[in-house]
């Protein structure tokens, strides 16, 4: 069976459609091209879904993969993996009803790294405005009882 060449595709087929996205290289490994977070390790965990997830929304607080840094990627790599860790362990907390020393100190240590982490990458503090007048306050709480009653 021969190859086929571009003046041989036919014109309808999904080969001959554009391309949408980044091209993967074939010379890169699946962990370097985004076709898989870790080698080895099957893609369709709820922990690996929910690392990707957060990826993919840091990545776009960034303005995109063709906007971020090799070193960008890196780091944002790996505040996903700290916190799906981190909500794993408040899902402990929750069903214990309490946190033990040992895991209440890994949960501060990796909390506070993954604010590096995202600091390092362009987290910001975003200041509220709390300026809203009495007026304004007693109106909004009206607004939810009036709301509440209906």
């Amino acid at each position: 069976m021969a190859l086929e060449t571009d003046a041989e595709v036919a014109p309808h087929s999904p080969a001959a459609r554009r391309k949408i996205g980044r091209q993967k290289d074939a010379q890169r490994s699946r962990v370097a091209n985004g076709s898989a977070l870790l080698p080895g390790v099957d893609g369709r965990s709820a922990w690996v879904r929910r690392c990707k997830e957060l990826i993919a929304d840091h990545v776009a607080d960034l303005g995109g993969e063709d906007n971020c840094s090799a070193a960008e990627r890196s780091i944002i790599r790996r505040a996903p993996v700290l916190t799906t860790e981190l909500e794993r362990l408040e899902v402990k907390f929750a069903l214990a009803g309490q946190a033990n020393a040992d895991d209440l100190d890994l949960y501060q240590r990796t909390a506070g790294n993954l604010r590096r982490l995202l600091e390092a990458v362009g987290l910001q503090r975003r200041a509220r405005d709390v300026t809203n007048s009495q007026a304004e306050q007693i109106d909004r709480v009206l607004g939810y009882f009036r709301e509440a009653s209906s």
